[in-house]
């Protein structure tokens, strides 16, 4: 059977290696072999194994009726959805690691792959290599899935966690991190929450069988935290972890991204450094959670080339993953409900005032005091915390 990649990147290199590699132990699994035909990738190559794969333009794969499926690694929106679009509709079926195109663009691909009676499979979008879109999908369809809490962005949990382990502020971790290969040079997208709220709006639309706009998800990152944060944290005997999260609400979800404060018996706590995990809770099946290497070339390749079984075997068959086109009404974020750790300038008289009754967390600091506050909703807490002013930093408590 043969196959093709588009983006020769991190991702897609990997693909390829996985194939090599495993090349025996796959045509076992799917009944034949799975041969790589194309590399779609404006680069050269000089030297590379499959440098005779390499070509520039997408229509030399469409053109080909001997491909039948085509992964996409490039990333982004565009030309990924045009040059994907056409796949499906030359009837390739096409898996994808890329979660910008999924949350975007996932809905009219799905329909798009629907029919022309192909697949369009995207198990590395979410979780790297972690298995959690086929878990959701084909394991779990026997229950209501009633909270998602993710860490699902290596980059900023292992910015956070060395935060932690050495007192780093956030510029100096955001620098090691970079040099590392862990942060990109622009690391927006990680650092402000939009790469997790993009895979958070990919799992809610699987589990309620709606698009969710990830725009409509309110999100923060972590670049507010510091490491005096952190000081308050380990004072209360908890760390700090940004969540990806959806918690069903009647016929909706409730969405949010955001840095959370964990006790060390919440099931994310100890999850470190580049790694990910999800917490599912359903209502037959209770707490689980799936742990793995979110990133990083072979793991995500794993997941990849599994998707690649998937659409061998199901090369003919047409298999409904995904959800309807019709948009999901999200709850009112400003209705969700938390604990908030508060810094501020304030006095405690003046806390008291706005908040009542707190549980302070002092480190002795001459200009600040810090707080948790009662649980309040979101717009509860914006108009006390707007009265009160003087607020340096607020967290809220998971």
């Amino acid at each position: 059977m043969k196959v093709a990649i588009m983006g020769y990147g991190t991702i897609g290199s990997g693909v390829a290696k996985v194939l090599e590699i495993n090349k025996e132990v796959l045509t076992e699994r799917v009944g034949e072999a799975l041969e790589l035909k194309y590399i779609l990738d404006l680069r050269d190559f000089p030297g590379d194994p499959y440098e005779k794969c390499l070509v520039k333009y997408y229509m030399d794969i469409v053109k080909d009726k001997e491909v039948k499926i085509v992964v996409e690694t490039m990333g982004g929106v565009e030309p990924a959805f045009t040059f994907v679009k056409a796949m499906l509709e030359a009837g390739k079926s096409v898996t994808t690691s890329n979660k910008a195109l999924v949350a975007d663009k996932g809905s009219e691909l799905m329909e798009i792959a629907r029919k022309n009676k192909v697949n369009f499979v995207f198990e590395a979008a979410v979780g790297g290599g972690i298995p959690i879109i086929r878990t959701i999908t084909a394991c779990l369809t026997g229950d209501v899935i009633e909270e998602i809490s993710a860490i699902c962005n290596g980059t900023t949990n292992y910015m956070l966690t060395n935060m932690e382990e050495n007192g780093s502020d956030y510029a100096e971790i955001l620098a090691e991190a970079q040099s590392l290969g862990y942060a990109e040079k622009d690391p927006t997208a990680d650092v402000e929450g939009h790469d997790s709220c993009r895979k958070i709006a990919i799992l809610t639309s699987l589990i309620s069988g709606k698009a969710v706009d990830f725009n409509d998800i309110p999100t923060e990152g972590i670049s507010k935290i510091s490491a005096t944060d952190f000081k308050y944290a380990k004072a209360m005997g908890r760390s700090i972890k940004l969540l990806a999260r959806c918690e069903k609400l009647g016929d909706t979800y409730s969405c949010r991204v955001a840095p959370f404060l964990l006790k060390p018996n919440h099931t994310l706590y100890h999850v470190a450094g580049v790694m990910n995990a999800v917490y599912i809770r359903g209502n037959m099946l209770g707490d689980s959670m799936y742990y793995g290497a979110g990133a990083g070339s072979l793991p995500t390749a794993s997941a990849v080339v599994g998707d690649m079984v998937f659409l061998a075997r199901n090369i003919d068959k047409p298999v409904k993953i995904g959800w309807d086109s019709e948009k999901l009404e999200l709850a009112d974020p400003a209705m969700q409900k938390y604990k908030y750790f508060v810094r501020t300038s304030a006095s405690q008289s003046e806390i008291e005032n706005e908040f009542g009754k707190v549980d302070y967390s002092t480190l002795d600091l001459d200009d600040e005091v810090g707080f948790v506050t009662a649980e309040l909703t979101e717009c509860e807490f914006k108009q006390r915390s707007s009265a009160l002013g003087g607020i340096i930093s607020v967290i809220r408590l998971a």
